[in-house]
């Protein structure tokens, strides 16, 4: 009696399934990607080591700029009238919170007096912006140092 020797099955992945996932992942993730960009206005973001998401319809946007121009919602407003024009806004969009997005190089006192005037206007809570910049932590005495030489 012979018996058939049994071949021993080669197990292979196939590459076009995994091709097909790949693109069907980098479509899924463009799609639900979420960009503001402000236009026309050119700053730079302070960087920052953890990363904070927070989105929520009712943000209003202040957008500082190097020379200390302020742009609410995309229009240029003086820091004097921004009190009156956010608190317009709060009543009509009922807005509770401001992003605030300072370049890098703007003077201390124009991002502290833009606050002020936001927070007595009625805004609950403001939102500084930062560029978070991955693989930078803390708590790791190197990165420390590395931050305070302009990084």
């Amino acid at each position: 009696m012979k018996f058939r020797k049994s071949k021993d099955e080669e197990i292979n992945l196939g590459i076009a399934p995994l091709v097909d996932i790949v693109f069907l992942l980098l479509i899924f993730f463009m799609v639900t990607s979420h960009f503001d960009v402000a236009s026309g206005i050119r700053i730079r973001l302070p960087k920052i080591t953890q990363k904070v998401y927070h989105q929520e319809k009712k943000n209003i946007t202040l957008i500082i700029a190097e020379s200390g121009e302020a742009y609410l919602e995309g229009e240029k407003i003086d820091l004097e009238a921004l009190g009156k024009k956010v608190e317009e806004i709060i009543k009509t969009r009922g807005v509770s919170n401001l992003i605030l997005q300072a370049d890098i190089n703007v003077r201390h006192g124009t991002v502290v007096k833009a606050m002020d005037v936001a927070k007595s206007a009625g805004i609950r809570s403001i939102i500084i912006a930062a560029h978070w910049k991955a693989g930078k932590i803390l708590s790791q005495p190197e990165t420390v140092n590395t931050l305070n030489h302009g990084d």
